[in-house]
């Protein structure tokens, strides 16, 4: 797997947001000839702090995936596209419709046409979202499932899903689709719950304050952890017999928030757990109970989670301690 990207050029679209930049720091190490694309609008988690030990290593471009005349220059010429930009908040998603319906839907057409007349060669990786099951009918849950997204982010990025799945069928851009849980670690998000609620929840703990549960705290997570998630894309990038399909990923523990907080709680005692009720906007779109069933990644990729949540929360927090004048302004 690694070899397979020295001196290879390869694009990242959301380049300078959590994931992006973590998959951009593994590239650098194994070679590859990095471009980043990211519109750093301040609410979706890019930050130029995220790509500090590799920035004289890769190339940026300050860009919107919304502008689909950038994107022709961009994707010319590139071995690899990871198209990991996007709009990640639910409640976003409802309360601006429109504006999650033109990144996470219109912009991926956008990109895949561009990708269909100036560089069909490609290899792409999709990140999509447990989001689009919706409510599980039972868990755990596997890439089978019915589809049935209980908000707009859930929506359109099943569409993005099934664009990739036509561009990969009917004209051959080889796509891979990798439907995330969870994913926290160094360099998320952690000035609000747009991401994942983890990232407000260390902000919270290291600033001394309760960590908020929103109703009995019983709905059942799972996490996995930066690395884990670099390692998935890095082998769906170069799974011939995968393209077109989509992979869930998982992990081999599961939590309830109560559960979750408790492993805070082990990780800095002093902290405090607070039950508040659910807010009405969160409510309607929860997806209650969920953990994902990972086993056709495991079988056909060889793919499983290494870093266990404990050790994966203790590695993010101590990032964050380090790190927290470049993440948010101490209160």
């Amino acid at each position: 797997m690694d070899s397979n990207f020295e001196e290879k050029k390869v694009l990242i679209t959301g380049g300078l947001g959590f994931i992006g930049s973590n998959l951009a720091i593994r590239l650098a190490k194994l070679g590859a000839k990095i471009t980043l694309v990211d519109s750093l609008i301040p609410t979706y988690g890019g930050n130029l702090f995220n790509i500090d030990p590799i920035k004289d290593r890769v190339r940026i471009n300050i860009s919107d995936v919304r502008d689909p005349h950038s994107f022709k220059y961009l994707i010319s010429g590139q071995d690899y596209l990871f198209n990991l930009a996007g709009q990640t908040s639910h409640v976003d998603s409802m309360e601006n419709p429109e504006t999650d319906l033109a990144i996470n839907t219109l912009a991926q057409l956008q990109i895949l046409e561009a990708c269909r007349h100036y560089n069909p060669d490609v290899r792409i990786v999709f990140a999509s979202t447990r989001q689009v099951y919706g409510r599980p009918l039972s868990i755990p849950v596997n890439e089978d499932h019915p589809l049935a997204p209980v908000d707009l982010n859930g929506v359109h990025k099943l569409a993005a899903e099934q664009y990739h799945q036509l561009f990969n069928n009917i004209y051959g851009i080889r796509s891979v689709i990798l439907r995330l849980t969870n994913t926290y670690g160094p360099r998320m998000r952690v000035v609000d719950a747009r991401q994942t609620f983890l990232g407000i929840w260390i902000r919270r703990v290291l600033e001394g304050k309760p960590i908020l549960i929103f109703g009995d705290g019983e709905q059942i997570r799972d996490y996995n952890y930066i690395d884990d998630v670099v390692d998935a894309l890095l082998l769906a990038a170069n799974a011939d017999l995968c393209c077109g399909e989509v992979l869930n990923l998982g992990s081999n523990e599961a939590f309830s928030l109560t559960e979750t907080a408790n492993v805070f709680k082990k990780l800095v005692p002093e902290g405090e757990i607070e039950y508040v009720p659910f807010p009405q906007n969160r409510l309607v779109i929860d997806i209650g109970d969920y953990r994902a069933d990972y086993s056709r990644i495991k079988a056909r990729l060889g793919w499983e989670p290494k870093i266990n949540f404990e050790e994966g929360l203790s590695r993010t927090l101590a990032y964050y301690r380090e790190n927290q004048n470049k993440y948010w302004e101490s209160s």
